[in-house]
């Protein structure tokens, strides 16, 4: 604990170093969540996916360390002590996925889109985060409430994959989850053009480290602060409606690590882009081009509420501690994107 700074100031500390990391790993690793899947089905190539997968591999050995070693509560995470409901995970992660592939990018991506110059990723964050917020607490929160209400965990197993085979088997939590890691870090170099590809190794090891050091930094501060923060790590879909709020009302609310995330990809994804020359600003030229990006925006933010996540809190956090909803909310957020990217190649569009 930095003894200058709150409980808050330091969590939003915490928040800050990852969000750099990821947002340099963006820019200078080109790690995207929908670029991955456009290679994977229209470019002929599995690596951006690969690099997808051991950074999930790398964040489930980290934090099933961290387990191991009492540096981690993982039932007090979000992902593990909210009850698991299957048709949220799926509807959540299709409309997510068909969201990101009208606007062309993920909350994630946007951001580090921003840090490059990107004003038409200025807009998709605004719109985001205000939809995230509408469906978790304005206007469309009765509903959503009334269809997927998110109630806690009533039983003593959380709602997680590896917790389940503990249970049944007996076998070490830790040890199951650092196994099953390994193996998904072994599938994902099995190719040869990913182990040899030795820059894409190292992005996807640092953006795995980087949802590690929000458990292990978040959860320090949890059990030694006076504030009672809760046990987090990145995401991007409500940290971005909370970020505006808090730049709107900073005087009246504590920073948290959700506000220092964005912030550090965006930081990060600006010096990125200065490293590689790539920054540059751009508006959108086609109005019809931004009310796609708008609807698209709008549809990912009530999307990734009911999922309980994004690309990056489920297809990274969630997994990393092997939580159920984690590859069932990624599968669908993959088939919605794909849906979305199939419509707009044959020339659907919503906004014509």
């Amino acid at each position: 604990m930095l003894d200058f700074l709150s409980d808050s100031q330091t969590a939003a500390t915490v928040g800050l170093f990852g969000g750099i990391l990821l947002g340099l790993a963006a820019r200078l690793g080109r790690f995207c969540t929908l670029g991955a899947i456009e290679d994977l089905l229209y470019g002929g190539s599995t690596l951006r996916m690969r690099m997808w997968v051991l950074a999930i591999g790398v964040a489930v050995i980290g934090s099933f360390s961290l387990i191991g070693l009492g540096m981690l509560d993982e039932t007090q995470s979000f992902y593990l002590s909210i009850r698991w409901m299957p048709a949220a995970s799926v509807l959540g992660g299709l409309m997510f996925g068909y969201g990101m592939a009208l606007s062309g990018t993920c909350g994630y991506g946007a951001l580090a889109r921003l840090g490059g110059g990107d004003l038409r990723s200025f807009v998709i964050v605004l719109v985001m985060g205000i939809s995230t917020y509408v469906a978790l607490s304005g206007a469309l929160a009765p509903l959503r409430n009334a269809l997927f209400f998110q109630e806690m965990v009533t039983s003593d197993l959380p709602p997680g994959l590896v917790h389940h085979v503990a249970a049944l088997t007996g076998l070490p939590l830790a040890g199951l989850g650092i196994g099953v890691g390994a193996v998904i870090v072994i599938a994902a170099l099995g190719s040869a053009e990913m182990r040899q590809d030795y820059w894409a190794v190292f992005w996807s090891t640092v953006v795995g480290l980087a949802i590690v050091s929000g458990w292990a930094g978040s959860y320090y501060i949890h059990q030694t602060g006076f504030d009672a923060l809760p046990v987090v790590t990145h995401s991007f879909s409500a940290p971005m409606g909370e970020t505006i709020q808090w730049t709107m009302t900073g005087s009246l609310r504590p920073v948290s690590f959700a506000v220092g995330s964005v912030a550090g990809v965006l930081g990060g994804a600006f010096v990125g882009s200065m490293i590689k020359g790539h920054f540059r600003w751009e508006a959108c030229d086609d109005p019809r081009e931004l009310r796609r990006q708008i609807i698209g925006a709008a549809i990912m933010g009530v999307g990734a509420v009911l999922a309980m996540g994004c690309t990056i809190g489920q297809g990274l956090s969630a997994f990393s501690l092997l939580s159920i909803s984690a590859p069932v909310t990624f599968l669908s957020i993959f088939i919605g994107a794909a849906i979305g990217l199939r419509q707009l190649i044959e020339g659907f569009n919503l906004t014509e």
